[in-house]
């Protein structure tokens, strides 16, 4: 996905076309990454499920609630954002997953694993907010996947609404994922400590 979206903008120079170029990959390959908290559930990979099950299912939620569900947005420069932050981070963590399923991994895969999130979480997650945000006016127009009363199951829902609280659920959120990233870093590259001798 990296290499049709550097190639689609050296085509073109610009950030439109990148999500139509992509999508079908987009589709596929994020709602199959929900294999991805069986894996880390079953021991096939090292990772937090609860953590992995948030980020994917944050991102299948923006890929088919958001992007699929509000064309619309597809050539904004926040969907170029987020496709190119996560096709960067799954290059380097799906090498990172194979050289551990061998048992070695590269020091220099290791420092990116654990660098490159530090601009690329903040990129990825400003696309992702802004895809939403620019989906918000077509969203209220159009009354997509809402619900009013009076009906015969006497509920109401509001996915404009439903869509301010996703945004707003970054603000806990995103600094606290963020912080287990700089603190896994510090962990893994950022040297270990040593016992003090008395």
């Amino acid at each position: 996905m990296l290499v049709l979206v550097i190639g689609q903008y050296m085509k073109t120079r610009h950030h439109f076309g990148i999500f139509n170029e992509v999508d079908r990959f987009l589709y596929v390959f994020q709602t199959a990454a929900v294999l991805e908290v069986l894996h880390c559930a079953i021991g096939i990979v090292r990772s937090s499920v609860v953590l992995t099950a948030f980020q994917v299912t944050s991102r299948v939620f923006l890929v088919w609630g958001v992007t699929y569900s509000v064309p619309q947005v597809h050539n904004t420069i926040g969907v170029t954002m987020f496709i190119l932050a996560w096709a960067v981070t799954e290059v380097i963590r799906y090498s990172f997953y194979t050289f551990s399923l061998f048992g070695t991994v590269p020091y220099m895969l290791q420092w990116c694993r654990y660098t490159f999130f530090i601009l690329l979480y903040p990129i990825g997650v400003t696309g992702e907010l802004l895809t939403i945000y620019t989906s918000l006016p077509r969203v209220k127009a159009s009354g997509i996947y809402s619900m009013q009363l009076p009906n015969k199951l006497n509920a109401s829902f509001d996915y404009y609404s439903f869509l301010i609280l996703i945004m707003l659920s970054y603000i806990p959120i995103f600094p606290q994922l963020y912080c287990h990233m700089l603190a896994q870093r510090q962990k893994i590259i950022g040297g270990k400590m040593t016992k003090k001798t008395q």
